[in-house]
């Protein structure tokens, strides 16, 4: 009973893997550096970090099957991408184009490294300008001690 239960299971995952072959898409070579340069192109929604080439998560892994199965439907990378874009929206891009929405992207870490500088320079300024403050004449210092003291000997 138990050779025919492993028997069995074993069938089981072995036609499993065969139907899940058959959903694979083979392309010829070209194809494949196709798919492996648009696929260098798009960022893996999971990963965030990695092209969907470098990673290994599930998304990715359905990406690039995507990728496979429209190349071989005859589409044109333009239009790959531009399915990705649609789906998706730009941030699926590397390089997203410059719109109206992607201006912080782009320019954003510009913006922050010149804030940083201008921080960077003002704390500089003030630093120099303490310095060069001139010390109290005697007649301030004995008004300050005065009034730290607590006694006014000039009160109303």
């Amino acid at each position: 009973m138990l050779r025919v239960a492993i028997v069995a299971l074993m069938f089981a995952l072995a036609s499993s893997g065969a139907i899940a072959g058959r959903g694979a898409v083979q392309l010829d070579n070209a194809g494949a550096r196709r798919a492996a340069a648009l696929a260098d192109q798009l960022r893996c929604l999971v990963c965030q970090n990695q092209s969907i080439a470098e990673s290994s998560a599930e998304l990715a892994v359905d990406l690039r099957r995507e990728i496979n199965e429209q190349i071989r439907a005859g589409r044109s990378d333009t239009q790959i991408i531009d399915f990705m874009v649609a789906r998706y929206g730009d941030f699926v891009l590397y390089r997203p184009p410059v719109k109206s929405h992607t201006l912080l992207l782009w320019f954003g870490p510009a913006l922050l490294a010149l804030a940083a500088l201008t921080a960077f320079l003002r704390a500089l300024r003030n630093r120099r300008r303490r310095a060069n403050e001139r010390p109290l004449t005697s007649a301030e210092h004995a008004e300050a001690e005065r009034l730290l003291s607590g006694s006014s000997s000039s009160a109303p």
